[in-house]
């Protein structure tokens, strides 16, 4: 949980792109998942290939949960724990299309367009919007030398942008 977290942390600040996944350089949800994968676990358990902005309209079945399905460890809404992938649908009759992980203090971090990463309070509004919680499975001690494990605040975390042009935004 705690390399989760601290992966997942050092993410603060990069810029929303559809389709990324690189750390400082821009991301969507998806690309935020995939790349705390990529550094915790080394290759990605499968390519997600191209989707457009509107694929979950678009599209059928829940491929973010089924996905989540075959690679993570399934919970209970009622059970998630900070460092859990948690996955959101804005209307019962479309696929879920978002994801975060959940952190400390009744917060997530996720990617959200227009803005990007950062922390936000898990509102009501947000709260209600999960359809699934999932574990991340065990880390392989090999992966966690190059982590920093620390726990803490997000709020009382000191962020510094990558480069004097790039801001760091955390939600409150």
């Amino acid at each position: 949980m705690n390399a989760i977290l601290a992966e997942a942390k050092s993410w603060i600040g990069t810029p929303y792109r559809h389709g990324g996944s690189s750390k400082g350089i821009g991301c969507d949800c998806l690309g935020l998942v995939r790349g705390i994968w990529r550094a915790l676990y080394g290759e990605e358990p499968e390519a997600p290939g191209a989707y457009a902005p509107d694929w979950a309209e678009a599209g059928g079945g829940d491929p973010l949960i089924e996905a989540a399905r075959r690679h993570m460890v399934e919970k209970p809404v009622e059970a998630m724990q900070p460092g859990d992938l948690l996955v959101f649908r804005w209307r019962p009759s479309v696929a879920a299309k978002h994801l975060g992980i959940l952190a400390p203090e009744n917060r997530f971090i996720h990617a959200y367009e227009g803005h990007r990463v950062m922390a936000s309070a898990l509102v009501p509004q947000w709260r209600r919007r999960v359809a699934a919680v999932f574990g991340f499975p065990a880390i392989p001690p090999s992966a966690l030398p190059g982590i920093s494990p620390q726990g803490g605040r997000l709020a009382d975390t000191t962020l510094r942008p990558r480069s004097a042009t790039s801001a760091i935004e955390v939600e409150r």
